[in-house]
C-alpha cells in the first residue's frame, strides 16, 4: 500500500506534504443577505455531487460528436449557405458552459492544507478540447470551435483509425505564442468519463495518460500544437513557497494559482470548490511569500486581494476588476 501510495504521489508532481497549518485563498467569494459564505457552498457542492447520477457517456457522445462546420466566424469568411450557419450555432449551443470555472478565493478553506491542491495557471484563453474520428478540436468558453487541427491525442489524427472512435475530452489553457495546449483536467480518456471522479483520481489520471502519448507535448506537422499536462501540489505554506521560488513548468507568464478541491468532481460552471488568486495576493490573503517579480507585475489599478461579488450568477462570467478575466483568463 505505501508503495502504491509513493507511485500515485509521484505521478501527480506532489512534493511530501509538510504538516503546517498555513490556508489559502480560492476564486469568488459570496457576501450580501440571502447568500451563504463561501465555505457552506462548498460543503453543500460536496454533499450535492454524492446525490447525482448522471449518463456522462452520453455527455461525451454529445460533445464530439457535435458537427462544428469549421471555426468561428470572426477567424473565417462568412459562409453564403444559411444550413452551415444554422449547424453551427446548433454546435456553438451544444459546447458552451462546458468548462468548470473557479471562483475569487474570498474565504480561506480551513483544510486547505490536507484537502487541496495548487495548480500554477499561464496566461492563455480558456479552452475545451475534443478529439473524434481523426480531428482535434478546441471550443472557448462560449462554444465556438476556434481551431481544428490534427493531433498525437488518442481519435486525434486520421493516420491512427483504430483510435478513431475513442475520443477524448480535455479542459486547457491555449497559449498562441507558445503553440502549447497546457492541460488543467480530464474529462474523458479513450471513451472512459472521468467527470464523476474527484480531482484526485483525475489529475492522477491525467499524468498517467499523457506519460503513453509522450509525442503529444512535441510540436511537429502531424502534432502542430504541444499539449502539455500541468503538474499539481499539495497547499502547504512551504510547497507553495517552493513552488512559486522556482521556474514555472511553463515559458509562458503565470497568469495566476488554481486552487482544486480533492474531492470534487468535474463539474459545468463557476464553483467555490476550485479557487483562484492572483500571484500577488498570496502573501495578502495566504501568508505565503512569493518572488518580488510578482509583485512587480501587478498593475496600480489591480487589488491586493480578491474582490467581493454581489452574486452567484457573476461568478460564472469570470469578469472582475484584477483585469482580463473572459477568454484571455485561465480561471
Amino acid at each position: 500500500m505505501e508503495e502504491l501510495s509513493s507511485a500515485f504521489t509521484s505521478g501527480l508532481g506532489f512534493e511530501s506534504k509538510e504538516p503546517t497549518v498555513q490556508s489559502h485563498s480560492s476564486l469568488h467569494k459570496v457576501k450580501g443577505s440571502g447568500l451563504s459564505s463561501q465555505e457552506e457552498r462548498r460543503r453543500r457542492n460536496l454533499q450535492l455531487q454524492k446525490e447525482k447520477r448522471k449518463d456522462y457517456l452520453s455527455q461525451v457522445r454529445k460533445l464530439v460528436e457535435s458537427d462544428d462546420e469549421g471555426i468561428e466566424d470572426d477567424e473565417e469568411e462568412m459562409e453564403s449557405s444559411s444550413t452551415r450557419q444554422r449547424r453551427k450555432q446548433g454546435c456553438k449551443r451544444h459546447m458552451a458552459n462546458q468548462l468548470m470555472l473557479s471562483e475569487w478565493m474570498v474565504d480561506v478553506p480551513p483544510d486547505l492544507d490536507d484537502n487541496w491542491f495548487m495548480v500554477a495557471c499561464p496566461r492563455g484563453r480558456r479552452c475545451l478540447v475534443t478529439t473524434n474520428g481523426g480531428t482535434t478540436r478546441a471550443f472557448r468558453k462560449n462554444g465556438y470551435c476556434f481551431k481544428r487541427f490534427p493531433s498525437h491525442l488518442p481519435a486525434g489524427k486520421r493516420r491512427n483509425r483504430s483510435g478513431d472512435s475513442k475520443p477524448v475530452i480535455l479542459d486547457c489553457v491555449f497559449n498562441e505564442a507558445e503553440k502549447t495546449f497546457y492541460v488543467l483536467d480530464v474529462m474523458c480518456w479513450m471513451n472512459h468519463p472521468v467527470y464523476d471522479s474527484d480531482t484526485e483520481f483525475r489529475f492522477f489520471w491525467l499524468q498517467a495518460k499523457f506519460s503513453e502519448v509522450p509525442n503529444a507535448s512535441e510540436i511537429s506537422d502531424i502534432n502542430p500544437f504541444a499539449f502539455i499536462p500541468l503538474p499539481c501540489y499539495p497547499c502547504s505554506k512551504s510547497t507553495m513557497e517552493s513552488v512559486m521560488g522556482r521556474e514555472m513548468p511553463f515559458k509562458a507568464d503565470l497568469d495566476g494559482i488554481l486552487f482544486y478541491h480533492k474531492q470534487t468532481h468535474y463539474t459545468t460552471g463557476s464553483t467555490p470548490l476550485v479557487g483562484w488568486l492572483k500571484p500577488w495576493m498570496l502573501p495578502e490573503v495566504l501568508r505565503v511569500s512569493v518572488p518580488q517579480k510578482y509583485i512587480d507585475n501587478k498593475l496600480p489599478e489591480e487589488p491586493w486581494k480578491p474582490p467581493n461579488v454581489p452574486s452567484e450568477m457573476e461568478c460564472s462570467t469570470q469578469e472582475s476588476t484584477t483585469g482580463k478575466q473572459t477568454e484571455e483568463h485561465a480561471g
